[in-house]
């Protein structure tokens, strides 16, 4: 088999439908890019809860009393409730944080917004008891045990929050992959239609070439490798347009969250790539085959 000829029935097909090749390159281009940003926010979701859920803490926040009078937890309640806390097998450490320690830390967070900064004050923010367990998935035990006792104000689970916020990136996720499902079926499409029509413009050569021996997969070749090449194409320009929006859009947006999501990094596209790559070909490739099998008949 001569790769010359092939490659030139390849380049022939794709000139000969230039528009439906372009709009299926469009349309994988698309779809490979959806899919790849799916898979992005997956990466994310699991480096956020490598970092977060090995320092998730449950904060028990005492009463505006107790914060106000008891600076340094050494009266009761504060002082007896921390000694339950810290006899609990299941708590690893206790960390007693008062009102002016709370504010501190609320400047640090929240450095860069200072209109915010500026108009709290130590007296908004209580005194609280920050524990960290050794199996953060118990922190029910905490709340159960925890809650009503006097000097209590409240009882606030990391973990809670964590689970709705990755809960909501997982809707994005989900979202992300249903819209790249949809334009992957009109990726499907248009390879399918324009392997029939690139077929049928050329039914007399190949019924020629069929005519002198050639071989069925010789004939239906070029046509597969047709399909495969825009799924190429499509990939290269979904990878240029996630680095692309990497660079324009998603640095800018992770950047306001003062890293509470970490940002992106190039090195996570390359990553995705040969996924994605597979994916082009497979899908490409497949879809070709089967339609040269169902309405080719040479």
């Amino acid at each position: 088999m001569r790769a010359s000829f092939v490659f030139s029935e390849v380049f022939t097909g794709l000139r000969r439908n230039v528009t439906m090749t372009i709009a299926m390159i469009i349309t994988t281009a698309v779809s490979l890019g959806m899919l790849g940003g799916g898979l992005l926010i997956v990466r994310t979701i699991d480096k956020m809860q490598v970092d977060y859920m090995a320092d998730v803490e449950v904060s028990i926040y005492l009463t505006q009393d107790v914060s106000a009078n008891d600076k340094d937890c050494s009266q009761d309640p504060c002082r007896s409730l921390r000694q339950q806390v810290q006899n609990n097998p299941a708590v690893e450490s206790v960390v007693f944080e008062n009102r002016d320690q709370a504010y501190e830390r609320f400047k640090k967070i929240f450095q860069d917004n200072p209109i915010l900064v500026q108009s709290a004050r130590p007296e908004a923010l209580p005194a609280s008891l920050q524990i960290k367990l050794h199996d953060p998935s118990r922190s029910d035990i905490i709340v159960q045990q925890y809650g009503k006792l006097p000097g209590v104000d409240r009882v606030e689970d990391q973990k809670q929050f964590l689970d709705r916020f990755f809960g909501l990136l997982g809707a994005v996720r989900d979202g992300t992959f249903v819209i790249a499902l949809i334009q992957a079926l009109a990726a499907l499409l248009l390879i399918s239609n324009t392997v029939q029509i690139s077929a049928f413009t050329r039914r007399t050569e190949v019924g020629i070439m069929r005519l002198v021996g050639a071989t069925r997969w010789y004939t239906q070749l070029p046509f597969l490798l047709e399909a495969v090449m825009t799924g190429i194409v499509g990939w290269v320009l979904a990878i240029a347009g996630l680095i692309a929006l990497k660079f324009a859009f998603l640095d800018k947006i992770l950047g306001v969250t003062s890293g509470i999501i970490p940002k992106i990094e190039v090195l996570d596209i390359i990553v995705t790539a040969p996924w994605l790559l597979l994916a082009s070909i497979i899908i490409s490739a497949t879809t070709g085959y089967v339609t040269l099998r169902l309405y080719v008949r040479h």
